[in-house]
């Protein structure tokens, strides 16, 4: 099993690069002000393994719904590889 400490520091950090990802799409947004182009976004809450999908754009919202499928079903075969694994 991993050291209590490793998970920690595995947490920690998966934290600090979600915050380092916002950060740079803050500053990318900032900039694309500027210009002209209509400015497309979308996002997706996943509580368990269902996803909630919200977006400005039809591409962007399939793109997503897209991924969160891929997210949702690998969670889903790495909980259930884990639990007969370890059984």
């Amino acid at each position: 099993m991993a050291d209590i400490a490793t998970l920690y520091t595995l947490g920690f950090a998966l934290i600090l690069v979600g915050v380092l990802i916002l950060i740079v799409a803050s500053v990318l947004v900032a900039f694309m002000r500027g210009k002209k182009e209509k400015m497309k976004a979308a996002g997706v809450i996943i509580i368990g393994p269902v996803p909630i999908i919200f977006g400005t754009d039809k591409k962007a919202v399939k793109t997503i719904l897209v991924l969160s499928i891929i997210l949702t079903v690998s969670l889903i075969a790495g909980m259930l590889i884990y639990y007969f694994l370890l059984r």
